[in-house]
Formats: structure tokens, sequence, C-alpha cells
């Protein structure tokens, strides 16, 4: 699958809020926790709990999520199919960090263990 202009312009606008949840219960299905999830999210971004609470209560676009994130060394270590698309593939910048987000999510659902999945 090719990235569109009109598919990446609608990752963008895509609130972190609302797929938030959908993340949570993906990974609390599966016996993994909250606080694992986070953890996955801060090593990808960088943000604590409060920063990513305060995204959350604001709202935030995928586009404004990682607008000021400074991704992880080892993120370009994620690697795999995703939605579809070879993550390696894909060429606009925030899809492929959208992208890196949701294989974390999925390698921590289908119970891979954390030190995997943080790459070290």
């Amino acid at each position: 699958m090719k990235d569109t202009t009109t598919h990446n312009e609608r990752l963008a606008k895509m609130k972190f809020a609302s797929v938030y949840p959908l993340y949570l219960a993906k990974v609390e299905k599966k016996g993994r926790t909250q606080e694992e999830l986070h953890e996955v999210i801060e090593w990808l971004t960088g943000y604590d709990n409060k920063k990513l609470q305060d995204l959350i209560e604001k709202n935030a676009t995928f586009e404004s999520f990682f607008k000021d994130t400074k991704l992880n060394p080892n993120a370009h270590l994620i690697t795999g199919v995703i939605c579809g698309c070879r993550i390696e593939d894909i060429d606009d910048p925030l899809t492929k960090q959208v992208r890196y987000l949701d294989k974390l999510v999925d390698e921590l659902a289908k119970g891979r263990k954390i030190g995997k999945i943080l790459r070290v």
C-alpha cells in the first residue's frame, strides 16, 4: 500500500485522545497494563504520564502530538508490517511516527517482552 497525501493528512488530523482508549483496551484485553502502555509510549516519545495526560486533555492531533517530540534514537529499529504497510517503506515522517507507535502497541498486546519492544 502506497502512502497517499489524503491518507497522511487524515492521519495527521486524527485525535490522539480518540485513539488512546483503543490502544489501552487492546493491551488490557491481552493482559497487559496501562503502565506498560505508558512505558512504551514514553520510550518512543519521551512523554511522561503528566505530558501524556496533558496531550489527551488538550485533544491533541497526531500532528501536534509528534510535533515537539524527539523520537528515541532506536526508533528506526522498529520494522515490520502495520496496517498493511511495511514501516520501513513509509516516506511521510508523521505517518511513520504514528505507525511506529501502532507497531509498539501491537507488540505489547501480542505479549512480547518489554525489553524486546524497547529494542534494548
